[in-house]
């Protein structure tokens, strides 16, 4: 089994190893760092620790190139050389997990796939509350992670930050000594909202020189478990929103789902009304102008990135998109099929604090078109003045 851990701090991403070494002692460890600025290929760090006396032959070894082929090298490398019942892959904070996963596990041209030799484990992510609480509010600094091949966009750190909790399928709240208990509580409700199928922990964090507890064995059972088709559903534009069923803590989630294509105008109007108090926001938009086009939203504290995301599915299972498209965008599509409309739809989730969710979905609905505008169809539709995409309608 290949497992795989995240931290939001090297101590918090040190300690969930630790944690997992303790309940699973035979693991060995591939820590992962990557190291450049510019635009080329980074220098790919890695270093194996474990009780295999093979593995100090490969200690520390370096190598520039795409992460994705130099990890996916080692690993296959391993496997053919001993078997070990479980190896945990522990990634810095410059690669973006899911991306990076997305490459990793892809088959590779006469090297063969690591499916062959391994068994997906959880991605586990350790958090530290104090730093995420003002991570995701931070929209003025910007980062750039790597992803498999290459170095992604510039990304706000509070989009960072919830990138890598929705990332996990086991998140491990390590609570500081000290840290307020509100606080805590307060910050696990948060992380249950943000990623509703993560099983969520709440643990002590350890001193320096402190024995760390092990982790629950069933984590690592195969109900928790990521992989190459749940790794690319949640990459997907349209994908499967949710709304949690936790409450307290004054977090918030609601779920705005609507039918008819929304008037960018009125939009960009509304975004006042919309943004404040929202932690995240994250779904898809069908604007108005731009009707064959996905329109992704993920919005982190204060910041708002709409991108075109490729185009909606059109009514045809043997065309090339269709095929192309993952088997639960699909059936996605199937039950939202619309005979004229097809899967257009908007779904958004949004996650705050104290929201007022009527008034939230209210202003969404009115940036809808009216009736007399739908009945112009999509000729007029694209007429509309687009405040967000400065290349122009369709």
């Amino acid at each position: 089994m290949l497992s795989v851990v995240t931290g939001n701090t090297p101590q918090t991403r040190g300690e969930l190893v630790d944690r997992v070494l303790h309940t699973t002692p035979d693991s060995v460890v591939l820590s992962v760092s990557l190291h450049g600025d510019g635009e080329g290929h980074p220098v790919v760090q890695r270093f194996w620790t474990g009780t295999d006396p093979r593995l100090s032959e490969a200690t520390g070894r370096g190598a520039t190139g795409a992460p994705a082929v130099i990890v996916r090298q080692d690993l296959l490398s391993l496997a053919r050389a001993s078997r070990h019942p479980h190896v945990v892959l522990a990634l810095s904070d410059e690669l973006d997990a899911l991306p990076f996963l997305t490459e990793l596990w892809r088959e590779s041209p006469g090297n063969g796939a690591l499916g062959d030799h391994y068994a997906p484990g959880p991605v586990l992510a350790g958090i530290e509350p104090t730093v995420l609480l003002p991570d995701v509010g931070c929209v003025h600094t910007a980062v750039r992670k790597w992803s498999g091949w290459d170095r992604g966009l510039p990304m706000t750190r509070a989009e960072a930050a919830a990138r890598q909790v929705e990332a996990a399928n086991v998140l491990v709240l390590a609570v500081p000594p000290g840290t307020r208990g509100t606080l805590a509580a307060g910050v696990a409700t948060l992380l249950r909202h943000l990623n509703q199928t993560a099983v969520c922990l709440t643990l002590p964090s350890t001193a320096a020189g402190e024995a760390v507890s092990g982790l629950p064995s069933a984590l690592f059972g195969p109900g928790v478990r990521g992989g190459l088709h749940d790794w690319l559903a949640r990459l997907d534009p349209v994908g499967v929103p949710h709304t949690p069923s936790v409450t307290g803590g004054g977090v918030t989630s609601v779920l705005w789902r609507a039918r008819r294509p929304v008037h960018p105008e009125r939009l960009a109007d509304a975004l006042g009304d919309v943004l404040p108090g929202v932690v995240r926001g994250h779904g898809h938009l069908w604007l108005s102008n731009r009707p064959a086009s996905v329109i992704t939203w993920r919005s982190a504290g204060a910041h708002l990135e709409l991108r075109e995301a490729g185009h909606w599915l059109e009514d045809s299972a043997t065309g090339a998109a269709w095929q192309a498209a993952t088997p639960q965008r699909r059936t996605l599509a199937s039950w939202f099929w619309d005979p004229y409309y097809g899967e257009r739809r908007n779904e958004i989730t949004f996650t705050g604090v104290d929201l007022e969710t009527s008034r939230l979905s209210e202003t969404l609905d009115a940036t809808l078109l009216s009736d007399e505008e739908l009945s112009r169809g999509p000729e007029g539709w694209s007429a509309v003045h687009d405040p967000f995409f400065s290349a122009g309608p369709q």
